[in-house]
């Protein structure tokens, strides 16, 4: 999809910074709620993360990173500079408030507020996914093949029971299994797992880059506009608000979301809006199609990757590198990611594949940032993510389009309220 560069004149209704698959629900429900939108994308539309995630409309997942089971792996896991975690040297001073805040995220009566704040936005964002596929037309990208996490010992499954306990209570289902059942949900596993979890509700996009063009031109079909441009700050003024752009160009608008994922920082901070938003950076390696049968997606929560089918290829990625946006790609990482899964798939083949690296923008309690910003309330952020964005895109946008058009929101806004980090 091209990107214009003629501006128009008059102030835009709703000008929406960033074109991942966030902006794009946005953008569709704001249309869908009688709005006029634009979109500013300083690259292509969906072409940074929301392009090469692993394509996991992850409902069931509503606990968050900090839980005392991931933070007690973290010094182990910081020992493997290629591990599910690691942070560059160069950039452990810099992170050091994030990672506190990041620990006090995981105390018991913030994890039990955490995961209230998930249910009810996981319930809000499969609604109006579905609302937005039937909309948009999207319905043959949809693959409901469900997921099936794996555990190497019995130590390893028993650790992960209380997380399903608090599945049960949201009404989540899910069933574990061993041995043939196992088998049969996915041949070819290694021995070396002894247990799994099989959610059926899971679902996966075909491809997560042509979902989000798909979602674009329908957008652009109901009216919407696409310019090219990197914003550097935003001026709150009476009636709106003004967008500078770093080549000196001005757009004027009378309502702006911000929801330009990783990078969002830059411009929140000079609102007045220090918000602890980090990096994390993902890899991956997609495989041709034929590199080995999978059937579903499968998740080494151990190990911290994934496996995903698509019908581009399969993707093996995941792993967190907290690292900042500026810092080269270390592929060593999608490698040893990929050499983990041969050694999990052992008829897995490695060859012919393409690797990515993508910023995730994530906040030290795994909420996302959605509300006005307290320099205007014509300003409205959307970001903050991490691994949940194309999960959660479609609820942030009804969330967003209840606040800029007054509407009493669908859900309780306060958990992911800006001000919640001064």
């Amino acid at each position: 999809m091209g990107l214009e560069t003629v501006f128009p004149d008059d102030p835009i209704d709703v000008l929406i910074i960033g074109a991942g698959i966030v902006a794009l629900a946005a953008a569709q429900k704001l249309q869908a709620a009688g709005r006029q939108v634009a979109l500013l994308e300083r690259g292509g539309v969906a072409a940074a993360t929301s392009s090469g995630n692993a394509g996991a409309l992850a409902f069931s997942d509503i606990l968050p990173l900090a839980t005392s089971g991931k933070i007690a792996r973290v010094p182990r896991w910081l020992m493997d500079p290629l591990g599910p975690l690691s942070i560059p040297p160069g950039y452990a001073l810099r992170i050091a408030p994030w990672l506190l805040r990041f620990w006090r995220a995981g105390w018991a009566d913030r994890i039990a507020s955490s995961i209230a704040a998930q249910v009810a936005m996981m319930g809000l964002a499969e609604a109006e996914m579905d609302r937005m596929i039937a909309e948009s037309g999207l319905g043959d990208l949809i693959h409901p093949d469900g997921s099936l996490e794996l555990y190497e010992s019995e130590a390893e499954f028993q650790d992960s029971l209380p997380g399903w306990t608090q599945r049960t209570k949201a009404g989540i289902a899910f069933e574990h299994v061993r041995g043939a059942a196992m088998a049969d949900l996915q041949p070819g596993l290694s021995p070396q797992f002894i247990a799994g979890t099989f959610v059926p509700g899971w679902r996966n996009v075909s491809d997560p880059f042509i979902f989000a063009t798909r979602l674009a031109a329908d957008v652009e079909g109901r009216g919407g506009i696409f310019l090219q441009g990197e914003a550097s700050q935003v001026f709150p003024q009476e009636s709106g608000a003004r967008v500078v752009l770093t080549d000196g160009r001005i757009l004027a608008a009378k309502q702006v979301v911000v929801a330009a994922g990783a990078w969002s920082r830059r411009l929140t901070d000079l609102l007045g809006d220090y918000l602890p938003l980090e990096t994390e950076r993902g890899y991956n390696t997609t495989l041709p199609l034929g590199s080995f049968d999978l059937r579903r997606q499968l998740i080494f929560g151990a190990h911290g990757f994934v496996i995903s089918r698509l019908t581009t290829g399969l993707r093996v990625g995941g792993a967190v590198e907290l690292g900042g946006l500026d810092r080269p790609p270390n592929f060593k990482r999608s490698a040893a990611m990929l050499k983990k899964a041969m050694g999990f798939l052992p008829g897995l083949s490695a060859e012919g594949g393409v690797q990515w690296m993508g910023f995730r923008p994530s906040m030290p309690d795994s909420l996302p940032v959605i509300g006005p910003s307290r320099a205007s309330p014509h300003i409205v952020y959307a970001f903050g993510h991490g691994h949940l964005g194309l999960t959660q895109s479609a609820g942030t946008g009804r969330l967003v389009a209840d606040l800029l058009n007054g509407q009493p929101p669908a859900i309780d806004p306060a958990p992911f309220r800006p001000s919640r980090f001064r």
